[in-house]
């Protein structure tokens, strides 16, 4: 089975069931404070899993793109990717355990849908302890589908447990199912979570049954939920005719058209260069899905960009070893990504000029530095390297500190990383965030002050567009009590006058006190009245439209928007709009910083 006749399978199955299927969202989080990427399928349905109502009903499916940067070091073995596809489905206070498992093992079983046979499926559950007992429902449910209890593993928290996402709110187990490969077990304790090859896990069923309280007990949730993710590499894999290509996602469709690019460029074979191969197909399919999502985000010292520079100049590191000196060669990986996966994601067309210019660029930037910075690299290898001396390379040469560290590992050589790590401080050259994996994203909260800047956020980028033309889009925003941040496409420096047009214009909307009507309505209907979404993808068919100005002639209104809030009622409550700063964000992208005063 092809990896995209798995992903419809699944949709189908799901439609079937009742469920609504919804676009996959972006990969950069519009409202979270707390990451960098969309992680995971459920995280952007959170609100909805703790209690929001969700246009399309209680039953939703999709298959998301994820990003975890957590996995970078990782990645080099079979199955470890910086980019993946989940296929999830939720139940929003619908369906509980017993029909989350039925569906799942229906899936996978069924002849009609992936067939797999039910001897090969294992799974793992919570085992208890002092605060919830032993998940013995779940087993009970899986037992009823025939799978035995030499096949049921328990296991605790760390592994069978999902939240909450602070310190309080929903949680609860999880079931994983996990695949055997039937290989010997590794010892008489052998069980899925050990990584010793004999098992492979191809999805994760949460059952949100719990309230964890400030006090640190557990209650049972008036809403349950259920939240389900399949792994499409792991699942395409498995579904391999080839017994030992089920163990390699990049011996699926979803990677080999990559790996014979990199032969062709390189003259080698996968086989003998496998962990070299995967780092470098997994790095540029996950930069190319990063800069061609809607909001996509170049290479740059800060937030996301700093993943994608270090993911590409470790790529470019990786290519160098296998010997490629053409220049220019990413972005022929960039092109058969994009040549593979447009059918499913169509974004990444719509931006694949933005993909290869900014490649280009930055692989140009840095085959400029590298050789310097090697050679200086070669002169401080000698017994340590000191945190001046590492930051050194990165703010002169361009070197990711992972780059160096990796650098001084091969040699043998230990690196001061909390030298570093004080020296990155000092100069405030990163995001005093970027390297832990968090920044902050969209609105930092709910606040009134935050949600007048949010609004304001609207009317400036209806201004841009009319100052510099419809062409401009917006490419990222992060709202906190004190200012608005707005990337937006627009390839050069504004003027003053631009600037001073931009910022009357939005003051006038002001002076007017426009109304700010919220309707929600089907995303066809938004489109036919002109409404702009950018992030329309987020919110599956039925959507939210904030309108400032005429709601009944939407051409008429000063902007016209899908997004989800919050807003203020009247333009009038916001105060005097002034732009503070004006620089690049990245290749192609500008960044406006604005206050109300």
């Amino acid at each position: 089975m092809t990896s995209k006749e798995l992903r419809q399978k699944y949709l189908d199955f799901f439609k079937n069931k009742g469920h609504a299927v919804i676009p996959s969202a972006s990969l950069i989080p519009e409202n979270d404070p707390t990451v960098l990427f969309t992680t995971a399928g459920m995280h952007p349905l959170v609100p909805y899993l703790l209690g929001e109502k969700h246009a399309e009903g209680k039953r939703l499916a999709n298959v998301q793109k994820c990003v975890r940067t957590d996995d970078i070091d990782e990645v080099g073995d079979a199955f470890h990717h910086t980019f993946f596809e989940m296929l999830g489905h939720w139940s929003l206070g619908d369906y509980f355990k017993e029909e989350a498992i039925k569906l799942n093992f229906e899936f996978f079983t069924s002849s009609e849908w992936l067939g797999i046979p039910t001897k090969k499926i294992n799974i793992t559950v919570f085992e208890g302890d002092m605060d919830v007992p032993r998940d013995n429902e779940a087993v009970e449910f899986w037992k009823k589908l025939g799978i035995s209890d030499e096949r049921i593993f328990y296991l605790p928290k760390k592994e069978n447990w999902w939240g909450p996402v602070g310190k309080t709110g929903p949680c609860g187990p999880d079931s994983e199912i996990f695949y055997d490969f039937g290989v010997p077990r590794c010892s008489k304790n052998c069980n899925p979570s050990c990584n010793c090859g004999k098992y492979t896990e191809l999805g994760n069923i949460v059952f949100m049954q719990y309230n964890r309280k400030p006090n640190g007990s557990f209650e049972e949730l008036v809403q349950k939920n259920i939240d389900t993710g399949l792994g499409l590499e792991r699942i395409t894999a498995v579904l391999s005719k080839d017994k030992e290509d089920g163990k390699d996602d990049y011996k699926t469709d979803l990677f080999l058209p990559i790996v014979k690019k990199i032969e062709t460029i390189t003259g080698k074979k996968y086989k003998d260069n496998i962990k070299t191969f995967r780092i470098i197909a997994d790095h540029l399919r996950a930069t190319t899905f990063i800069m061609g999502d809607n909001k996509g985000i170049g290479p740059s010292n800060l937030d996301q960009g700093y993943v994608v520079r270090r993911l590409i100049r470790r790529a470019i590191r990786y290519g160098r070893q296998l010997g490629i000196e053409k220049s220019l060669w990413t972005k022929e990986i960039a092109e058969v990504v994009v040549g593979d996966y447009k059918d499913a994601y169509s974004e990444l067309s719509r931006n694949k000029d933005f993909i290869l210019s900014n490649l280009e660029e930055e692989e140009v930037k840095f085959g400029k530095t590298i050789e310097r910075g090697l050679k200086e690299f070669s002169k401080l290898a000698t017994d340590e390297i000191s945190g001046e001396d590492a930051f050194n390379l990165y703010q002169t040469y361009g070197f990711p500190f992972e780059m160096t560290a990796e650098l001084a590992e091969e040699k043998k050589v230990k690196i001061d990383e909390k030298g570093f790590k004080q020296a990155l401080k000092k100069h405030q050259e990163l995001s005093r965030t970027a390297t832990v994996g968090k920044f902050k994203s969209g609105l930092a909260d709910h606040s009134e002050k935050t949600t007048k800047l949010h609004t304001a956020a609207h009317l400036l980028l209806t201004a841009l567009r009319k100052v510099l033309g419809d062409y401009v889009i917006q490419r990222g925003s992060n709202i906190t009590p004190e200012r608005l941040r707005l990337d937006f496409s627009h390839p050069e420096k504004l003027t003053d006058e631009q600037k001073q047009k931009v910022e009357d214009l939005v003051n006038q909307a002001i002076e007017n006190d426009l109304p700010v009507v919220c309707e929600e309505m089907k995303l066809d209907q938004a489109k036919e009245q002109g409404a702009m979404g950018i992030f329309e993808s987020k919110y599956g068919q039925k959507v939210k439209v904030y309108t400032v100005g005429d709601c009944q002639i939407k051409k008429d209104a000063f902007s016209c928007e899908i997004c989800s809030g919050p807003h203020v009622e009247h333009t009038g409550q916001l105060g005097h709009f002034k732009i503070t700063k004006e620089q690049s964000s990245s290749s192609g992208v500008r960044r406006i910083k604005a206050v109300l005063e």
